[in-house]
C-alpha cells in the first residue's frame, strides 16, 4: 500500500494516492476527475475552485487535518481581493497535498455539467394552493373611533372575504402603514392559510391591485441530488426546473455516512445543515432568474427529503437515526417561516411546507411518493420502487399499504462505479452488447445517435465519451448476462473463455472494454468485476426490501411496478428485470412515473387540501424495518446472483433467454469455459 497521500474527489468517488506537494490539480487531471481549468493552472481563470472538507471520514477510512492542504498563498489571496472566494474554498491550482484529504469538485468547477434528471413530469393538479391574493378596501383612520391599521385590514378581510382569523410579522407590519396610504387605502394582500391551525397569516402586500403573480417553489432534497420546480400558485404551471448536487456529499456518498460524520466530528451536523440551505438558496435563484421574476414573488415552498436529510435540514442532528430504535425528532408535518430555515433567497415572510415522514427511515420523500401515485386507491397490488441512494419501496392496494427502506448505495447513481460519473454530457447512458460478436454500442447523454451510427463522432465532439452513469451501468451489466460474458453469480470470463478481446485481466480478474480512447489521450471507459459486486450489493437490498414487504402482504408476486426517482424514468424495465433489481412482473406492467417524490411536492404545494390527505395517508401506512428482520440477510444473498438464486422469473424466460455460463478460476486459468445445466 503506498505511504503517499490519499485524495478522495467528491461528487465522482474517485480517489488515488499522490505525493506530497502535488497540485489538487494535477490530481485531479490525473485521476480524470472533471475539474475545470483554462489558464495553465496560473491562479487566472478561477475555474478549478475546490472545497475541501476536514475531520473523520469512515466511509473513505481517512482522518483529514487541518493542514491537509498547503497554506494559503499570494496567488489565492490576489484572485480573492479581486474578485472574491466562497468561504472554504482554494484553488485547485494553486493548493498542494500535504496529507489524506477529502475535495469537493462544486458544480461551477465541473466541465460536464450535471444533469439533474428530476424535471417536473405533466401533471393536471386541482388548484387549491395555500397562498392566495385578496384585494380589499380599508377604512380610512378616524380620531373619533381609534384603531390601528392592521385591525382595520383585518376588519376588511373578514367582511370582504369571510377571514375570520389573520397574524402579521413584524416585516410586513412595517411595510403596511405606507402601503395603505400609497394605494389610497386599496391593498392587496398575500396570505397564507395554514391547514393545521386554520390561521392565515400576510406573507406580502401591495398598493393597490396587484395584478403580477405570486408563486411556489418545490423542493425535492435528495442524498445525491437537490431539484426544484417554480410554480405559478394561480395556474400551477411549472415555470423553471433547475437542479444541482447536494453538497453534502462531501461529508459522505450515503446516509449513514453523514450520520457517522456528524457522530465523529464536532459540529459536523451543523456545517451539513448550512451547505444544503446554501444550495437551496441556489437553487431559487436559479428559478427565479430563469423565470424572470423577483425572488421576492416566491411566497411559499414545500420540501419533501429523506429523514436524514430532514433533520440536517432543520438543523438536528441526525445521530439517532444512526442506531435502533431510529427515533425521529418529529414524524409530523411541519409549517415553519422561511427565516427559521434560512431560505433568504426567497420572500423573508414566506412560508414552508415539510410533509410528514412515514418512518425513522422512510420519510416525506416517500409520503410525497404515495401521494402522487396513491397506491392505496389501487383495486390491483402495485410496488412502488423510489431508486437512489437509499431506495424506498410502498406495496400496497386498497386494502393496506407498507412501505420499507433498503440501503442501495450510490452505485445506481454511477458513484463507485470504477468508470462512473454523475448525469452528465458525455456520460454513457444506453449500453447494448451483441451476443455474437460480443461486441458494445452505447448512446451518451448529450446526442440521440448510437455510437455505431453515421455522425457519431461528430455529434459528441465537444462533450466526448467521459464515463458511465447509473442507467449506463445498470444495462451494461445486464447486457453482459445476456451476452454470456458474465455467469449467474456475476462472475466476469476471460477473454479465452468468452471468445472477446474485450476482455481484459484486470487484477486477479477481468473486465469489459466498452470505449477505448487511450491512444488519443482519452480514458478506457470498463466495467470492473468490482463494478458489478457494487450492483450486486445495489440491486440485493432492493430485492430483498421488496420481498419482505411481500411476505408481510402474505404473497408471492405483484400485479404493477412503478419506476420512481431521479433516473427511474431512465432505466430500461427489462434489464432492471435481468438484474433482479425488481420482482417477476410481465415487462408491460413495469411503468416509470418519473421523479414522483417532486409531483408529490407540487400537488402538496398546489393544493392545500392535499396536506390533510397525506397526513392522515401516512398514519395508515404500515412501516417494515429491514434492518431488524431476520430474513432480509437471507433474501440478500439469495438476491446476489443474476436475477435470483431462488426465483426461477417465469415471465422474464419468456421474453429473454440466460445463457447458461459458468466462470471460475481453474476454467480461466486453462482458456476454457466450463458449461453446467441449471439445477
Amino acid at each position: 500500500m503506498s505511504n503517499d497521500p490519499l485524495v478522495v474527489f467528491t461528487p465522482s468517488g474517485k480517489r488515488g494516492h499522490f505525493a506530497k506537494g502535488t497540485p489538487v490539480l494535477t490530481a485531479a487531471r490525473h485521476l480524470d476527475v472533471d475539474l475545470d481549468s483554462v489558464c495553465g493552472g496560473r491562479g487566472i481563470c478561477s475555474k478549478c475552485q475546490i472545497t475541501p472538507s476536514y475531520g473523520e471520514f469512515s466511509k473513505f477510512g481517512v482522518s483529514v487535518s487541518k493542514d491537509a492542504l498547503s497554506e494559503w498563498n499570494s496567488v489565492e489571496q490576489r484572485y480573492d481581493d479581486k474578485r472574491g472566494l466562497k468561504s472554504g474554498r482554494r484553488l485547485g491550482c494553486q493548493a498542494q497535498i500535504n496529507s489524506d484529504i477529502v475535495i469537493d469538485v462544486p458544480a461551477e468547477s465541473q466541465v460536464h455539467k450535471q444533469v439533474i434528471r428530476k424535471a417536473a413530469s405533466d401533471r393536471v393538479i386541482q388548484m387549491n394552493s395555500g397562498t392566495k391574493l385578496y384585494f380589499v378596501q380599508v377604512e380610512e383612520p378616524n380620531m373619533h373611533e381609534p384603531s390601528g391599521d392592521l385591525e382595520r385590514l383585518s376588519k376588511a378581510l373578514k367582511e370582504q372575504w369571510d377571514i375570520r382569523r389573520v397574524t402579521c410579522d413584524l416585516y410586513n407590519l412595517i411595510q403596511l402603514q405606507t402601503t395603505l396610504r400609497k394605494g389610497n387605502w386599496h391593498i392587496t394582500v398575500a396570505l397564507y392559510k395554514d391547514h393545521l391551525s386554520n390561521v392565515s397569516k400576510i406573507v406580502n402586500v401591495w398598493s393597490g391591485l396587484h395584478e403580477a403573480g405570486i408563486y411556489g417553489i418545490a423542493i425535492d432534497l435528495g442524498s445525491t441530488t437537490i431539484a426544484a420546480h417554480l410554480i405559478d400558485l394561480k395556474s400551477g404551471l411549472v415555470l423553471a426546473n433547475s437542479g444541482i448536487m447536494n453538497p453534502q456529499i462531501r461529508f459522505g456518498e450515503d446516509l449513514m455516512s453523514r450520520v457517522s460524520y456528524s457522530m465523529m466530528n464536532s459540529g459536523g451536523a451543523k456545517e451539513m445543515t448550512k451547505s444544503v440551505r446554501e444550495a437551496i438558496n441556489v437553487l431559487i435563484d436559479d428559478v427565479a432568474k430563469e423565470a424572470n421574476i423577483s425572488n421576492n414573488l416566491i411566497l411559499e415552498a414545500v420540501i419533501v427529503c429523506n429523514p436524514v436529510m430532514h433533520h440536517l435540514l432543520l438543523g438536528i442532528d441526525p445521530v439517532e437515526l444512526g442506531q435502533a430504535p431510529f427515533a425521529l425528532a418529529t414524524s409530523d408535518a411541519l409549517s415553519l417561516g422561511s427565516e427559521e430555515i434560512d431560505l433568504n433567497a426567497m420572500n423573508l415572510s414566506g412560508q414552508c411546507y415539510i410533509l410528514p415522514c412515514i418512518a425513522g427511515h422512510v420519510g416525506a420523500d416517500a409520503a410525497a411518493v404515495a401521494l402522487s401515485e396513491e397506491p392505496g386507491k389501487s383495486d390491483d397490488l402495485i410496488l412502488i420502487v423510489d431508486v437512489g441512494t437509499n431506495a424506498e419501496l410502498l406495496l400496497g392496494n386498497k386494502s393496506r399499504v407498507l412501505a420499507c427502506s433498503s440501503p442501495t448505495g450510490p452505485a445506481f447513481e454511477g458513484a463507485q462505479i470504477s468508470s462512473g460519473q454523475r448525469a452528465a454530457p458525455g456520460a454513457i447512458e444506453r449500453v447494448e452488447i451483441d451476443p455474437v460478436t460480443k461486441n458494445p454500442r452505447f448512446r451518451v447523454i448529450g446526442s440521440d445517435l448510437w455510437s455505431d451510427e453515421d455522425g457519431f463522432k461528430e455529434a459528441t465532439s465537444e462533450i466526448g465519451v467521459s464515463g458511465i452513469c447509473g442507467s449506463g451501468i445498470i444495462e451494461a451489466v445486464a447486457e453482459l448476462r445476456l451476452a454470456g460474458l458474465m455467469d449467474e453469480s456475476g462472475l466476469l470470463g476471460s477473454a479465452e473463455a468468452t471468445g472477446t478481446s474485450r476482455m481484459i485481466p484486470y487484477g486477479r480478474t477481468f473486465s469489459y472494454v466498452i470505449h477505448d480512447t487511450s491512444s488519443l489521450d482519452g480514458p478506457v471507459i470498463t466495467v470492473t468485476q468490482g463494478d458489478i459486486r457494487a450492483i450486486q450489493l445495489a440491486k440485493s437490498a432492493l430485492y430483498a426490501g421488496a420481498r419482505l414487504l411481500m411476505d408481510e402482504m402474505g404473497v408471492d408476486f405483484v400485479d404493477r411496478v412503478v419506476l420512481a426517482g431521479a433516473f427511474g424514468a431512465h432505466i430500461s424495465s427489462k434489464h432492471a428485470m435481468v438484474l433482479g433489481m425488481i420482482p417477476d412482473v410481465a415487462l408491460d406492467k413495469v411503468i416509470s412515473a418519473g421523479n414522483a417524490a417532486g409531483t408529490g411536492a407540487r400537488i402538496a404545494l398546489c393544493n392545500v387540501d392535499s396536506r390533510a390527505e397525506i397526513e392522515r395517508t401516512v398514519r395508515q401506512i404500515t412501516k417494515v424495518e429491514t434492518a431488524i428482520e431476520p430474513k432480509f440477510q437471507e433474501y440478500f444473498v439469495a438476491a446476489n446472483a443474476i436475477p435470483h438464486k431462488t426465483d426461477t422469473y417465469p415471465k422474464l424466460k419468456k421474453i429473454v433467454t440466460l445463457p447458461d455460463v459458468s466462470f471460475n478460476t481453474k476454467s480461466q486459468d486453462d482458456g476454457t469455459a466450463r458449461r453446467r445445466r441449471r439445477r
